[in-house]
């Protein structure tokens, strides 16, 4: 079995990022593009979409695993990512598996997990899905 270096990459999105995703998602929940309404609820600001999160995720597997394509990912998120906030994605990978497992966490500069799972790759055949 071949355990492949743990990966850190670190990122921020904008309010501009939430905006974004949420024209093309088409989840315009206030919660992510509403400051004022926002500001009124328990988080006090907007929050990222759980699955923006996970796009940057994705686009991580992608840069260090080229000739892999997804084949599963079970995603929880337990705490809110915000506009602005500096940001940690940690993977680390899990053996013993058909394909490459890796367990993957979010978090923010308070240690506070904002994406927590599991995702499974393998080598990309050329095939469509």
């Amino acid at each position: 079995m071949t355990m492949l270096n743990p990966i850190e990459e670190r990122f921020c999105l904008s309010q501009h990022d939430f905006n974004q995703f949420a024209d093309l998602s088409g989840d315009h929940n206030p919660i992510h593009v509403d400051p004022d309404y926002s500001a009124r609820t328990r988080f006090g600001a907007t929050v990222s979409h759980g699955m923006l999160l996970f796009t940057v995720l994705r686009g991580c597997l992608h840069r260090h695993f080229p000739d892999h394509q997804l084949a599963e990912q079970r995603l929880m998120f337990p705490s809110p990512a915000y506009a602005g906030e500096p940001l940690a994605l940690h993977l680390e990978h899990h053996g013993d598996a058909p394909g490459l497992v890796f367990s993957a966490r979010i978090v923010n500069a308070d240690g506070h997990t904002c994406l927590e799972g599991q995702c499974t790759l393998e080598p990309d055949t050329g095939s469509p899905r």
